[in-house]
């Protein structure tokens, strides 16, 4: 029987090309190719990988982008401020001194100053100094009573600022400590080269260095402590006292004495301070108005 090529094929014809090798050739391939996919997930890690490659390429946009750069951003933030505190803390650490923690602060830093850590900062002072610092009665009532909940410690520019804070956030005191007093507080009066007559406040309350003492002597014993506030100061200088001088002015309770050292031909005067009740009366014995 003779078939045009336009006629429709029949039944058996229809399944030799449905089935043919071609066919099912593709088949195969294909049910291959899904179950690989579904099995090995090649196709997303193929994926993955091109868009790995040129990542760096592609544009960041987006909201899941803009996302995350946030998160990132955050989490490096609070490593920095993890990282400083512990820098600060350490500083804190190691410091000896007021001085030397506001060395190591730079300006927006801060910290959380434990009561014992002041306490040993105040301590490396000369008492003199450290009464410029805050009076001892009031640090007491600061550190040993029950007003402070903490002390919170900021640098600054110039120095550093110590809060005395209560529990309800407020700050009870406040002070205010820069690096150049602070050295100068830490080393102590230092001697000037010269002599007691060349400062009028000098004048006319010079004496002699055996004449002051013997009148010193003639004190109560308290108040000798309160004349001569600080020995150390004295005994570590070299050279011999020859005189000493007396302001003539009071200040904030203290009157300063000025003893002449002398030492291998070379004059100099370290200023130190006295209380000034201390000091009138030794000026009653030396005008010998007390015996």
């Amino acid at each position: 029987m003779i078939h045009n090529w336009y006629d429709p094929p029949g039944f058996s014809e229809g399944l030799k090309r449905a089935f043919s090798f071609f066919n099912l050739g593709i088949l195969i391939f294909s049910f291959l190719f899904v179950f690989s996919e579904f099995r090995f997930d090649w196709c997303e890690k193929l994926l993955g990988a091109y868009l790995l490659s040129n990542n760096d390429s592609r544009p960041e946009k987006g909201a899941v982008w803009e996302a995350g750069h946030d998160t990132l951003d955050a989490f490096q933030s609070l490593t920095d401020i993890i990282s400083r505190q512990e820098t600060a803390r350490q500083s804190v650490r190691d410091a000896e001194s007021f001085a030397g923690l506001a060395s190591s602060l730079g300006s927006g830093e801060w910290v959380i100053i434990e009561r014992e850590e002041f306490q040993r900062f105040y301590r490396s002072l000369p008492p003199s100094a450290a009464r410029k610092i805050i009076d001892p009665a009031r640090l007491v009532w600061l550190l040993k009573g029950a007003t402070v909940d903490r002390i919170f410690c900021e640098g600054g520019s110039r120095g550093i600022q110590i809060y005395f804070i209560d529990a309800q956030n407020r700050v009870v005191q406040q002070l205010d400590l820069d690096r150049e007093s602070l050295s100068a507080l830490q080393q102590g009066p230092v001697p000037e080269k010269g002599y007691l007559e060349d400062l009028e406040s000098f004048s006319g309350r010079i004496y002699p260095a055996d004449e002051f003492f013997r009148a010193a002597f003639k004190l109560p014993p308290d108040m000798i402590s309160d004349l001569i506030q600080e020995p150390e100061l004295l005994l570590d200088q070299k050279g011999v006292i020859q005189r000493v001088g007396i302001w003539n002015q009071a200040e904030n309770g203290n009157i300063r004495l000025g003893f002449e050292f002398e030492d291998q031909g070379e004059t100099r005067v370290l200023f130190v301070q006295a209380r000034e009740w201390a000091v009138w009366q030794l000026g009653l014995i030396l005008k010998g108005e007390i015996q």
